[in-house]
């Protein structure tokens, strides 16, 4: 297995500079984000080499009430994911592929994993909405929605960056956002671990058991 050291400035354009328009183009994002450095597996995950410190983050569940991530995920494996419902491609692929790698863990390894999808959209992601698109995909699974510059914070804090949704000519929405997922350390509370879009259901179905360890994939 090949390992290559991943520069602060090759990283910091992997994770926040290339946002994701979901069934469109790649673009910058010429805001301020935390730069990290990182070494680069052969498979799908990179393992940080200064993890991110869990976000100061209280939004609203989709019951309507409000869930303070640090306090809900605290001392468990839980992997954090920004997007929006009204993606076509990336971000229910995404879901989906975690959704399939989880049901392949044991049932009590089922039960420690938490996963946390943050909508990048929240003005037309409600908890109604948000909650009915996460139980097809997996009940288990945590919406959040809220203040969009509290969202955009949190996110920048851990190196991806967001862009408000815009509406294009066409009328058609687009949120602009990184499509990274961070695993967060049960031991630590850390997030210690990048996964990209290419991520497969094979790649997180390798890693996931180690994960919920607290370990390096």
């Amino acid at each position: 297995m090949r390992t290559t050291r991943v520069t602060v400035a090759a990283l910091a354009v992997a994770t926040a500079l290339a946002l994701t328009a979901c069934g469109g183009e790649t673009a910058k994002n010429t805001g301020s984000v935390t730069q990290i450095t990182g070494q680069k597996k052969a498979g799908s995950a990179t393992v940080l080499d200064r993890p991110f410190d869990k976000p100061e983050l209280v939004l609203t569940d989709t019951t309507g009430k409000p869930w303070n991530l640090r306090e809900q995920t605290k001392g468990r494996p839980t992997l954090i994911y920004f997007g929006y419902t009204n993606c076509p491609d990336v971000c229910p692929l995404t879901m989906s592929n975690i959704a399939v790698a989880k049901k392949a863990l044991p049932k009590a390894d089922q039960d420690k994993l938490q996963v946390v999808f943050v909508t990048t959209d929240p003005e037309r992601d409600t908890p109604d909405s948000l909650g009915a698109w996460l139980r097809a995909q997996d009940p288990s699974f945590t919406g959040l929605t809220g203040d969009f510059a509290t969202i955009q914070a949190a996110a920048r804090s851990l190196g991806i960056g967001i862009e408000a949704p815009k509406k294009e000519a066409d009328g058609t929405v687009v949120s602009m956002h990184g499509a990274q997922v961070i695993a967060f350390s049960p031991k630590t509370d850390e997030g210690y671990v990048l996964y990209g879009e290419g991520t497969t259901v094979d790649d997180y179905t390798k890693d996931l058991p180690k994960i919920i360890k607290g370990e390096n994939p």
